[in-house]
């Protein structure tokens, strides 16, 4: 029987994609200074969270220098301050900071993931290396039967979602839903929420605020709790 450890191992063993793995590796090989000393994962990178989760907060890929050196989605960048700030300060997360697998971060009712697994060059992931791994994100839906609201963190985690849960037989509907920030839509059983992405050149340039972050979680937050007290299933 499938398990979140389970698909945790496929994932980190996969060597599908040869432009990714070429990528994730070099990285690891040849780190900046700053990181020199540090020994990387240089790995596919895993989900992380709580499995009871009733909010599923997706990313576009791993940092080359934040989750393929230190293992955990969303850690040790900037990105993933930001990120986990807005978790800590929307009760999900029991700290603000997640530096490093071993820091004590835990998240409660909440699971942040990617679509694609492993660093790709210059954060461009291809078309065809996103459906490859597609499959992942299909099957941790499938082990999250509480997830009730998806926060997409840009256009391509909007996508990417939108691909996955189109397999799992909940279609989109026409017009197909568009990604902006703060968009909402209702794909099955799942409220899909947007946000940009908490990348630098979103959150240096006032893109993005820390109040426009804790909005689309206040959004989410809200849709999940819809979700509990019309009767949704609770896993």
């Amino acid at each position: 029987m499938a398990t979140l450890r389970s698909l945790t191992a496929d994932i980190t063993g996969c060597r599908r994609c040869a432009r990714l793995v070429a990528c994730r590796e070099q990285a690891a090989k040849s780190p900046p200074k700053r990181f020199s000393d540090d020994d990387y994962w240089g790995r596919p990178v895993p989900g992380f969270g709580d499995p009871r989760a009733r909010l599923l907060v997706l990313g576009l890929a791993p940092a080359a220098h934040g989750g393929n050196r230190t293992g955990r989605v969303f850690t040790g960048d900037r990105s993933g301050d930001w990120l986990y700030g807005a978790l800590h300060r929307a009760g999900y997360a029991n700290q603000p900071h997640s530096t490093s697998r071993d820091d004590g971060m835990q998240l409660t009712d909440a699971y942040v993931t990617c679509v694609v697994r492993c660093a790709p060059p210059e954060n461009k992931p291809a078309p065809f290396e996103r459906d490859r791994c597609l499959p992942h994100l299909v099957h941790e839906l499938v082990l999250l039967p509480r997830v009730r609201a998806v926060l997409a963190l840009g256009a391509f985690a909007w996508d990417g979602f939108l691909l996955a849960a189109q397999r799992l037989g909940h279609a989109p509907g026409r017009p197909r839903p568009k990604f902006a920030h703060g968009a909402r839509a209702q794909i099955g059983p799942y409220a899909l929420v947007g946000s940009y992405h908490v990348s630098q050149q979103n959150t240096f340039t006032g893109r993005l605020t820390e109040p426009m972050l804790d909005a689309v979680f206040a959004t989410a937050r809200s849709a999940t709790s819809a979700g509990r007290a019309s009767g949704s299933p609770a896993g």
